[in-house]
């Protein structure tokens, strides 16, 4: 569960200070939009940790003890005031949660279009060490499989799982600027899935990262069977194989899927 929708939760219960970044100068130890919320017993999300948050807990409570928010906007100096060494100076905004406001969440904090968007073929042992990874990090993922009843029932909020036989056609249905992760239970679908994102990509350029999980072997054989299909080796260039971070070589699921996770987040602008 999402900290929004946890928070959707807490709020048909009782009040909640919402409190956001609002302006931040220098160093600041999260960005503009980050926020948390504060109960008078729980916590929801984060604005970086350290002193700044620790500060404004006890901010958010005293006003939930208040019963208003009568100074929405308040300036943090990190460095002089607070101890921290980021140095820059932000500016928090405190605002006063109540059941109204549960419809409206979603749309205000759930930071979709911030989310990394993933596209995964196939259900196997590496899929779902990946799918478990990513349910922890702002990230949206497409689940495809081939197979009936691969899928867990207990999926992650972030996760949609589609059957879909022959597998290769939900390439169609990738959200534009997926990262695609080829990993199905056969080399000959995860070359049909291949063929056809690189279509896609010919066709309308739209996906964002196109890995294959393999050996160097693997993609030695893939490679000269997609130049006898026609593909150039700049459209080839466009596929990374082996995936995962370089470095990380241990071959447990769980591995590989936080190595996977680490490439796809490089250089990616979540928030």
């Amino acid at each position: 569960m999402r900290d929004w929708q946890a928070l959707q939760q807490s709020l048909a219960t009782g009040p909640a200070v919402l409190v956001t970044v609002d302006q931040v100068r220098g160093s600041g130890p999260r960005e503009v939009g980050a926020w948390m919320a504060v109960t008078p017993q729980r916590l929801f999300a984060t604005i970086g940790g350290g002193q700044l948050e620790f500060d404004a807990i006890a901010q958010a409570r005293a006003l939930l003890a208040a019963g208003t928010v009568a100074e929405p906007l308040r300036r943090y100096a990190l460095g002089p005031s607070l101890g921290q060494c980021c140095g820059g100076v932000v500016h928090l905004r405190f605002e006063w949660l109540a059941q109204a406001d549960i419809a409206g969440l979603r749309e205000r904090l759930a930071g979709e279009d911030s989310l990394l968007p993933v596209a995964l073929f196939g259900g196997g042992h590496v899929g779902r060490a990946i799918v478990r990874q990513l349910a922890a990090l702002p990230a949206s993922v497409q689940w495809f499989d081939s197979r009936d009843e691969i899928f867990p029932e207990d999926l992650p909020p972030s996760v949609r799982a589609e059957h879909s036989d022959p597998v290769q056609a939900a390439v169609r249905d990738i959200v534009p600027g997926a990262h695609v992760l080829i990993m199905s239970f056969s080399h000959a679908e995860d070359l049909d899935v291949l063929v056809a994102c690189l279509l896609r990509q010919r066709e309308k350029g739209d996906l964002a990262f196109i890995g294959l999980i393999g050996s160097k072997s693997k993609w030695a054989v893939f490679r000269h069977r997609l130049e006898a299909r026609g593909f150039t080796a700049h459209e080839l260039a466009a596929v990374t194989c082996p995936i995962g971070l370089p470095g990380i070589t241990g071959k447990q699921p769980e591995v590989i899927a936080l190595a996977v996770a680490a490439q796809l987040l490089q250089g990616w602008p979540a928030g």
